[in-house]
């Protein structure tokens, strides 16, 4: 008789949230982060945990390039510091490693090593903890949705229909018998451009209606419309993303999706 395996435990988080996307390039980071800055303006504990180990952008994100964690021995065990900015706990891969370097690990390596730098950072007490996949379905997704309780998962796509081949595998993935993640949500991002000085003006650079379609097969709701908007790029070089919130169209649609996180999933 088989049983079935017993989760691994965070006791200090509450929810734990995951990020995904089937394909890279369509701003899962970016997104990421401002859902966890948006959860914090409101007053909630809040961390991000930073998983894509083939390009962990979220230091940059957070203005924490070469940040060095501290770390610690706790009954003969290393444990981890996490970074902290603007009242959020961060914790990256991109820690530790060498950004000149690409990170060449065959999968149960990385996978190891991702799962065991989230069970080995001291988080503070959390009420939700924002976790960035790296894109696809492969061995890094499949062992922390299978190793770890998670609360639900937003999937980001873009408005291209061309995109939705690759992110319906990952939506499919969380729906899984053996997987079972609650899908929060479809958000879609670069949804197109609008000048801050013209906010009424909207221009559809890559297309329409890929996140409606993606969240209308799958049952499922689109959380947002992501625009792009003047001074996205320079927020995130700089890692300042009071600068990149401080939009009002942004936070609009931010609070809407962190509104629907803590109205599903309450603490």
């Amino acid at each position: 008789m088989s049983f079935p395996k017993e989760k691994d435990k965070l006791p200090e988080i509450k929810r734990i949230i995951t990020v995904a996307s089937g394909k890279g390039g369509v701003g899962k980071s970016t997104v990421s982060a401002n859902i966890a800055f948006s959860l914090a303006a409101k007053g909630f504990k809040t961390a991000i945990y930073d998983a894509d180990i083939y390009g962990p952008s979220v230091p940059i994100i957070f203005g924490l390039e070469g940040f060095q964690p501290e770390i610690t021995v706790m009954n003969e065990d290393e444990k981890i510091f996490p970074a902290e900015k603007d009242g959020i706990q961060v914790m990256s891969i991109g820690f530790f490693l060498n950004p000149e370097q690409p990170a060449i690990w065959r999968g149960p390596a990385a996978s190891s090593y991702l799962k065991k730098f989230l069970l080995d950072t001291l988080w503070k007490e959390t009420d939700y903890l924002i976790i960035d996949l790296p894109p696809g379905t492969g061995d890094i997704i499949l062992t922390l949705c299978q190793d770890l309780t998670l609360d639900g998962a937003i999937i980001v796509t873009t408005p291209q229909k061309l995109s939705l081949a690759d992110v319906q595998k990952s939506v499919s993935m969380f729906k899984h018998k053996d997987i079972n993640v609650p899908v929060i949500g479809v958000v879609e991002n670069m949804s197109w451009f609008t000048p801050e000085a013209h906010p009424e003006e909207k221009y559809f650079l890559f297309g329409e209606g890929g996140g409606k379609l993606l969240a209308d097969r799958f049952e499922t709701e689109l959380l947002a419309q992501i625009p792009l908007v003047d001074g996205l790029s320079k927020a995130s070089d700089k890692g300042d993303l009071k600068l990149f919130n401080s939009n009002k169209i942004l936070q609009e649609h931010f609070n809407t999706i962190t509104d629907a996180i803590s109205n599903l999933l309450p603490v």
